[in-house]
């Protein structure tokens, strides 16, 4: 808590509002946006290995939340005081930090992946100050962006052979998403069948359920999505500028239709929330990853030689 202390002493109004727009970065729509526009514009296999890395943090950043239930640093001492702004979003557990996570993982798995020395740098850079930026708001301690750092580090690094593998050799692609599969069921399993404490906040419990059952939904939906471009789709990322934007723009209004208007009937129709949910992100990475991408072969051929 020193440092915390330290950075409440010297924060002033301008530095506050740049850390608070600096630390959205780091968030989990920025997260799965970015990686989608990678996967439909880039590169798939770069999109593969972003959502990989997002799928196992999510699974490991929620289940030492469960485990180790640590509170947020102003729970810890009622005296110290954060940035106002940042507090809507500094929900849950405190331990680790998932903005630092996602940070981490996105633009460290993006700089790792390729691009010039310089992109690589920025994107780096850029990953290190939204970790900074949850200590200076004041909603994690070093622990929290130290352990989420290194951990995500570690997946970020570790993946990337993996991946670059299944790249040269797709079955190896089958075996990622076989363990996916087999992870994300076990974690399911521990979330609804565990007996955590009766102290045990009631909020957070209820949103580690939520996010096993996403995660189940989610990777389930990308295995099927990733077994029918393999054997039927083949779509491709290049296309002129303006039908890229096409692109995301389309699909993302098509994504969020999906994630908003069918949470209310998917929940109606199950009677379960985390069956609901798994439902609605097995859906939602189906489309992403094999129904949308169907258009993009023909979308390809639009504007040819007006580049």
């Amino acid at each position: 808590m020193d440092i915390l202390y330290a950075l409440e002493k010297i924060r002033t109004p301008f530095w506050n509002g740049v850390m608070s727009a600096v630390t959205q970065l780091g968030g989990e729509v920025i997260f799965i946006v970015a990686a989608v526009v990678v996967f439909w514009c880039v590169s798939k296999w770069e999109g593969y290995y972003l959502m990989t890395i997002a799928f196992c943090g999510t699974v490991l950043n929620q289940f030492l939340k469960l485990i180790c239930r640590v509170p947020r640093p102003w729970v810890r001492d009622p005296n110290f005081t954060i940035v106002e702004s940042a507090r809507a979003e500094a929900t849950g557990y405190s331990f680790p930090s998932g903005h630092t996570q996602n940070a981490i993982g996105l633009f460290g798995g993006m700089a790792l992946w390729g691009g010039r020395r310089w992109v690589r740098l920025g994107l780096t850079a850029l990953a290190l100050i939204i970790a900074f930026s949850r200590m200076y708001l004041g909603v994690h301690t070093p622990a929290d962006v130290g352990v989420s750092l290194v951990l995500a580090a570690a997946l970020v690094l570790g993946l990337y052979p993996l991946m670059r593998r299944a790249q040269e050799k797709p079955r190896y692609m089958g075996y990622v998403l076989a363990a996916m599969l087999v992870v994300s069921g076990a974690f399911v399993v521990f979330v609804e069948a565990c007996g955590f404490p009766a102290d045990m906040d009631a909020e957070n419990l209820a949103s580690g359920i939520g996010n096993a059952w996403k995660m189940l939904g989610a990777v389930a939906g990308m295995t099927l999505a990733w077994l029918l471009d393999r054997r039927y789709i083949h779509f491709e990322t290049q296309a002129v500028w303006w039908v890229q934007v096409l692109k995301v723009v389309v699909g993302m209004a098509l994504l969020l239709a999906i994630k908003s208007g069918l949470k209310a009937p998917l929940l109606a129709l199950l009677g379960h929330e985390g069956l609901a949910g798994g439902v609605r992100y097995f859906l939602l990475v189906l489309v992403a990853g094999a129904v949308w991408p169907l258009v993009f072969r023909p979308m390809s051929k639009w504007g040819k030689g007006k580049k």
